[in-house]
């Protein structure tokens, strides 16, 4: 259990990809990895393809210094949760701190309003942000997972055992 006692923050909201949020969640467990779901209140959210996840955190409730990675899945939920300031605020401080940040699909939108997608940085995820994670400055690569400094990108929820793979050779090493 290489992630023993490591805290890791999962991002939720209503229409969040349910297997992009589930599949991660469990990979990490099975390393040991306490998750935490957070999202903007405590109400449970209806996952995209109708699964219920109940919030252990609220993002505001979480501390960059307390946390060890944070994950940010898609669905339809980034395009809520990049709306607010407590959750780019939360996405900058893990950046600045150099912590990782795995990001799959739709997630990538949270990454550009959080203005952390750096000038000629990698990048991957759904097509339908292709052309916004271009727009900021990443250069677009279509590869099913990778690691590009400290943020692990995956394409799709296709792509998910790729994801976890990279997600969790980049927390244990």
């Amino acid at each position: 259990m290489r992630l023993q006692n490591k805290v890791i923050a999962t991002l939720v909201a209503e229409g969040v990809e349910d297997l992009e949020y589930y599949v991660p969640l469990m990979r990490l467990q099975e390393e040991g990895a306490q998750v935490l779901t957070a999202g903007l209140d405590l109400k449970p959210v209806k996952g995209k393809n109708g699964l219920v996840i109940a919030p252990d955190a609220t993002i505001e409730s979480l501390q960059a210094s307390e946390l060890y990675a944070l994950i940010l899945p898609g669905g339809w939920a980034p395009d809520k949760l990049r709306r607010y300031d407590v959750v780019k605020n939360l996405v900058k401080e893990m950046d600045v701190a150099g912590k990782v940040i795995g990001v799959i699909c739709h997630g990538g939108s949270i990454a550009i309003s959080a203005g952390i997608v750096r000038q000629g940085e990698r990048v991957t995820g759904s097509t339908g942000i292709k052309d916004d994670l271009v727009n900021v400055g990443g250069v677009w690569t279509d590869e099913p997972a990778f690691r590009e400094g400290s943020h692990v990108w995956g394409r799709v929820v296709a792509d998910i055992p790729a994801f976890c793979r990279e997600l969790v050779r980049a927390l244990t090493e």
